[in-house]
């Protein structure tokens, strides 16, 4: 189960670059790993490594000192295009990503991110633009992302409100899934069913 989702403060990653599909996300050699944790160096591996294990110089953007610790990531156009794999949003996870600030996702990208804690948000192109000329300006500035009340509070006490499915918010809000929703209403479910019993026995057997 992912960890509830809260309200935090971070810096800002900038990723310009646009189209960046999963496989760039998660080379499909790596798609075959259960732990998550170690999901953490798969994250954008090809980009991040050369062929001898190294990391290239420069160093890529996520691998600077002054990233390492910071949970937002600001991307460009069409993030998470590509092939379906739930191993993009656990890297990113396991990186420390929590929310991720583009113009659009792939949207088998956002369900996947939305199910694993990773909370995917959809700005529009021109505050998207200043997003990118402020973070260049101050790398240093901190947004804060409030989920409950679907907002980020910017520098200088501005606020950008942010759309969100409203299941997919509570699923982030209590840290859990579809099955976690429905064993949490197991009890409502079973008094319902005590009250409505079936009109046709279904069971192998039956009577």
């Amino acid at each position: 189960m992912p960890e509830k989702f809260r309200s935090f403060t971070s810096a800002v990653i900038p990723l310009p670059a646009e189209n960046v599909d999963t496989d760039q996300i998660v080379p499909a050699r790596y798609l075959k790993v259960t732990d998550k944790d170690g999901l953490r160096e798969a994250l954008f591996r090809d980009w991040r490594y050369d062929e001898d294990g190294g990391l290239k110089e420069p160093l890529f953007i996520m691998d600077r000192v002054a990233m390492l610790d910071r949970k937002i990531l600001l991307v460009g156009d069409n993030f998470g295009t590509g092939s379906s794999r739930e191993h993009a949003p656990w890297a990113l996870t396991a990186w420390g990503i929590r929310a991720i600030l583009s113009t659009s996702f792939a949207d088998i990208f956002r369900n996947n991110a939305l199910k694993n804690g990773l909370l995917p948000i959809v700005v529009e192109a021109e505050k998207h633009r200043q997003l990118f000329e402020m973070v260049a300006a101050n790398p240093a500035a901190e947004l804060t992302v409030d989920l409950e009340a679907q907002v980020i509070h910017l520098p200088g006490d501005e606020d950008l409100p942010f759309e969100v499915d409203p299941f997919a918010r509570l699923m982030l809000l209590d840290g859990t899934d579809e099955m976690g929703y429905l064993l949490g209403r197991l009890p409502a479910i079973e008094a319902w069913e005590a009250t409505h019993p079936a009109r046709i026995d279904t069971r192998a057997g039956a009577a």
